[in-house]
């Protein structure tokens, strides 16, 4: 076992550990984290294989705008430090009998497949032939996807600004405190008492 692969079963850890830890801790905030690094394991992979561009994608897309909007939206919610609630079993269930299904149905498509050896050029992974292969409108171009993605970005931002709109801590106070309701229910109505006496007063 050489160097190249004891880095690649390292950065697979990574992701691995980091994209469980994601999706089982309670704390929110900790979640987003665990979530940076493991698509930081992502770009590692992509530097692992040489495509220094898709790496840089990588990390100035996923890890600097979607975790970072992310990150952002929990503390304009004021939820960072607080835990989740428990999830019932049967989500438990459904949640692990989906994950070994995107597993299994991965494993089976990479079992079937027929890796034969190939005398083709190797395809060139530089800048201008991605930017492209991205554009291009052609058999086999990706500016459908391209703008698709752009369109992740836009839905991220929208929500993290109606995240941000909502108030939930004052309706929380408002609906778990029966006595605050009663209270503001009197003042207002004595206000409003207050107001009717002093504009018939002649």
């Amino acid at each position: 076992m050489n160097g190249s692969t004891i880095i690649f079963y390292l950065l697979a850890v990574l992701i691995l550990v980091n994209g469980l830890l994601a999706v089982t801790s309670r704390q929110i905030f900790r979640s987003a984290i665990y979530l940076l690094f493991s698509l930081i394991g992502v770009a590692g992979i992509y530097f692992w294989l040489k495509f220094e561009f898709i790496a840089a994608v990588q990390i100035v897309v996923y890890v600097g705008g979607i975790v970072v909007l992310i990150i952002f939206s929990i503390f304009l919610t004021q939820q960072a430090g607080e835990k989740l609630p428990r999830q019932k079993l049967g989500r438990k269930l459904f949640s692990a009998l989906a994950a070994f299904c995107g597993f299994a149905l991965t494993i089976l498509q990479v079992a079937q497949h027929n890796f034969s050896a190939t005398t083709d050029q190797p395809v060139t992974s530089g800048v201008a032939d991605i930017g492209k292969q991205m554009l291009s409108i052609k058999n086999g171009g990706y500016a459908l996807p391209f703008e698709v993605v752009s369109m992740l970005l836009l839905a991220a931002m929208i929500g993290c600004i109606v995240i941000a709109m909502r108030s939930p801590g004052k309706i929380e106070r408002s609906t778990d405190n029966p006595e605050h309701l009663d209270i503001s229910a009197e003042s207002t109505s004595r206000d409003s008492e207050i107001g009717r006496t002093l504009i018939n007063k002649p």
